[in-house]
Formats: C-alpha cells, structure tokens, sequence
C-alpha cells in the first residue's frame, strides 16, 4: 500500500493539489457566506426575546440533519455540481456563527452599554467600541467551528460533482482501494486541523489584549 501512495505522488501531484485547491475554495467560500448570513441575523435575533428563542431552537435543530440529506434534498431543486455543495456547506457553517453571535449579544453585561451611554456614546459608538469587543471571542469561536465543520464536510461535495478531495475518497471506494482512502482521509485531516491552528492564532491575534491582561 505505502509503494501504491508514493506513485500516487509521483505521478499524480497536479491532480492532487487542484483537488486541495478546489476543496479550499469552496470550503473559504461557503464560510464567508456564512459569516455575511449568521453575523447580521445572530445580532437582530437578540433584539427581541420570541424572535431569539426561534432563531436558537430553529438553527440548534438545523445542526442535526446530516450534510449529505441536505446535498441530497437539494439535487432535484438546483441539481449537481458546486452550487448544491455550497448551499449545503452554508446551511453547515451558519447554525455555530449564528448561535455564537447571539448567545454572545445576549449575555453582553447591560450596565456596560448604560456605562458608555453615560460617557456620551452615540448607539454606534457603543455598539462598534463596547459591543462587539465583548462579543468578538464567542463570535470568532463560532467561525472557528464552522471553518473546521465545514472543511470536514466539503467531501461530500465530491458526491454531487462537487471537486475537491473528497473525489480522492470516492474513487478509493469505488475501485476499493485502500491507499486513495488513506491520502484523503488523512489530507482532511490535516486541513482541518491546520484551520483550527490558524483560527486560533487570529483568535490570539485579534484578542491579544485579553491574553496580556491574564498575564498580567
């Protein structure tokens, strides 16, 4: 098996990186989506308590059908290929950013909005100078989940036509080949855990003044 992956990597390279390629793109691409959906609608969700209670139930209950019922379900509607595999990816990443987001809005102390109201914020001052400083680690929390949920899930888009490396996987299983299982597996792995890294380190980054209050 390992002679098998060393001319796989030989011979195959090129094909091997277009399908790292096209699995990150579609992966960044349905995120962003996802981040320009569930941010908004997480911070209106808190404006009123029904309209919070909905949204939480309705998106923690979205969390449970599987990636492949969705890609499955949408097939007869936009058909195959990348757009289903986006549409599915999106409904993935949008439940954790939009949860996070709320939950975070929502447990936002009140007093520290009337402290910079008295200090004579406007309500955009406030929101962009108290509320969202306060709200950034469960929000940036959120889209860490949902980057490495959706890498993970981004095999499937292989199913429907999708690219990326789950046709590595797909074609390991169609000619029951043990050795293109073991690549792709093992390469989704290796880029989930290398979003996670990454995500962590911006997360450091962007709150590295709560780091250095702890240390202090």
């Amino acid at each position: 098996m390992w002679q098998n992956i060393l001319e796989y990597f030989q011979k195959d390279i090129d094909s091997y990186l277009q399908a790292i390629g096209q699995h990150l793109t579609i992966s960044l691409l349905s995120l962003l989506v996802a981040v320009i959906i569930g941010i908004p609608f997480g911070i209106l969700s808190t404006k009123n308590k029904a309209w919070y209670q909905w949204v939480t139930t309705g998106f923690n209950t979205l969390r449970i059908v599987p990636s492949l019922a969705v890609l499955i379900m949408l097939i007869p509607i936009v058909g195959t290929g990348i757009k289903p595999a986006l549409i599915a990816l999106v409904l993935l990443g949008i439940p954790p950013i939009l949860l996070n987001t709320a939950l975070a809005f929502n447990t936002i102390p009140e007093f520290m909005i009337e402290t910079s109201m008295a200090m004579g914020m406007s309500k955009a001052q406030s929101f962009w100078k108290v509320k969202i400083p306060l709200a950034a680690p469960l929000m940036l929390t959120g889209i860490k989940t949902a980057m490495v949920e959706i890498i993970a899930s981004a095999t499937l888009a292989a199913y429907i036509g999708g690219g990326g490396v789950g046709n590595i996987i797909f074609t390991g299983l169609g000619l029951n080949r043990a050795d293109l299982l073991l690549i792709g597996g093992i390469t989704v792995a290796i880029l989930s855990m290398l979003a996670n890294v990454i995500m962590s380190g911006l997360e450091k980054y962007l709150l590295r003044y709560k780091y250095v209050n702890s240390n202090t």
